[in-house]
């Protein structure tokens, strides 16, 4: 199997930068429409077949070093007992947002085998295609984001309803984050069970937070989980990866992770010098940039390889998801050249 991936997660020594890329089981693949055209988006992800079709595709199509579980950070939420919608113009809705201490009290902590059993079963069956080839991932939102869609009742511009119970009821907060902390340690407990090679935790609105409310409102909760997957006997490594992060740097390295992701608002060499040697970094050239022609973006991505000299280890990805917009042959050249220019002999 290709470990490499696996090997710069722990700082070991690699023959070349392993690439894997946010989202790349996606919409920018028509491999990956002409799947979707039989499935809503939620029947997709609660399709085993169908999902561990799409994880596969990026692998043989662009050469990566790792697969992603396809589905969604916000599946185990509507097992919670919040009802989840996906619509064409607006993206996830909750129909019922929890703004209040009955429809907190209300959520339920889901069994992950009985409740979220099809993701179990795509990890379960992708082991099986993907042996011998490269490691998978498993992940889930982390406490803070999924919070906001609940707050929110879906996506926000400005996160006023999850900042007022935050300020305003921070009692009913704790006690929602809390539910949510414990739903996601059971659930990343049990992807790891069923197979699972690494666990990523993304924190995709951790950007809206100043400094000190990410510290007291949202990265306790990631430490906690981080810490009972360790205490259980989780062993894969674990990434944690806040979205517009640059100035959560340090709180973000006392999460427990193994692997911080970065976005592309920071140079890894300035990561670096916050981190140093205890944790390895992923990241982190813009999405859009893939769009540069060859030369300019072969000349980001030395850059990129460049900063990343004094890391501990280092996984090169997007700073965000891949869009739908962006040529699939963009993206290949993309991961080849990170592996041209990487290669070590």
């Amino acid at each position: 199997m290709n470990d490499t991936f696996l090997k710069a997660c722990r700082g070991e020594a690699v023959d070349h930068t392993p690439v894997w890329l946010m989202r790349q089981a996606g919409r920018y693949l028509p491999e990956y429409h002409a799947v979707r055209k039989n499935y809503t988006f939620l029947e997709m992800c609660k399709t085993p077949e169908a999902a561990a079709e799409v994880t596969i595709q990026p692998i043989d199509i662009l050469g990566v070093d790792a697969a992603i579980l396809f589905s969604d950070i916000l599946v185990p939420l509507e097992k919670m007992g919040a009802p989840l919608e996906f619509q064409e113009a607006r993206g996830p809705v909750f129909l019922e947002p929890i703004r209040s201490r009955a429809a907190v009290d209300k959520l339920v902590i889901p069994d992950p085998e009985a409740d979220l059993g099809y993701v179990m079963d795509t990890i379960r069956i992708l082991r099986k295609e993907l042996t011998g080839r490269v490691p998978l991932i498993g992940f889930s939102g982390a406490p803070f984001t999924l919070a906001t869609y609940l707050i929110e009742g879906g996506s926000s511009k400005n996160y006023f309803q999850t900042k007022k119970m935050m300020y305003t009821d921070p009692q009913l907060y704790a006690d929602l984050l809390n539910k949510i902390t414990d739903c996601t340690i059971e659930y990343l407990k049990a992807q790891a069970a069923a197979g699972a090679q690494a666990l990523q935790i993304f924190d995709s609105w951790a950007g809206v937070l100043a400094p000190r409310d990410f510290a007291e409102f949202a990265i306790g909760y990631v430490k906690r989980i981080i810490a009972a997957l360790k205490e259980s006997g989780v062993t894969v490594p674990i990434i944690y990866f806040a979205n517009n992060g640059a100035t959560l740097l340090p709180q973000s390295l006392e999460s427990g992770a193994d692997v911080l992701g970065l976005d592309w608002r920071i140079n890894i060499n300035d990561a670096v010098k916050v981190v140093g040697s205890r944790v390895s970094l992923q990241g982190n050239m813009d999405p859009i940039a893939l769009l540069l022609p060859e030369e300019k973006m072969e000349e980001r991505i030395a850059n990129i390889l460049n900063q990343a000299k004094g890391a501990r280890g280092h996984i090169f990805n997007l700073g965000h998801g891949i869009v739908p917009e962006i040529p699939p042959a963009k993206a290949k050249f993309f991961v080849e050249t990170v592996h041209r220019l990487s290669r070590k002999g």
